[in-house]
């Protein structure tokens, strides 16, 4: 499966290439700097899912019918809660 990393995200490109995906970052595609509406609307005209930390795109790749997968500040708490939680004795 090929997705769109968002700007703040490239630095997962090897990690999810390592598990198999196909990645492209926005940096790639020539979206550095691009507004939301831009990242989103090249996601969707070339059928890619996105990945992005931002809720402004998330919010727009949903009215736009585009997949994304929004990891949001509180996704990170809650896992980063759950790892310490399993260090306590």
């Amino acid at each position: 499966m090929k997705i769109l990393l968002d700007e703040m995200y490239a630095g997962l490109k090897e990690y999810l290439e390592t598990l198999g995906y196909e990645v492209l970052t926005a940096q790639e595609a020539g979206l550095k700097g691009a507004k939301d509406r831009d990242i989103v609307e090249y996601a969707k005209k070339n059928g890619l899912p996105l990945v992005t930390q931002d809720q402004k795109p998330a919010e727009l790749a949903e009215l736009l019918g585009v997949k994304c997968v929004f990891i949001s500040n509180v996704m990170i708490a809650k896992l980063v809660d759950e790892k310490i939680r399993q260090l306590a004795p």
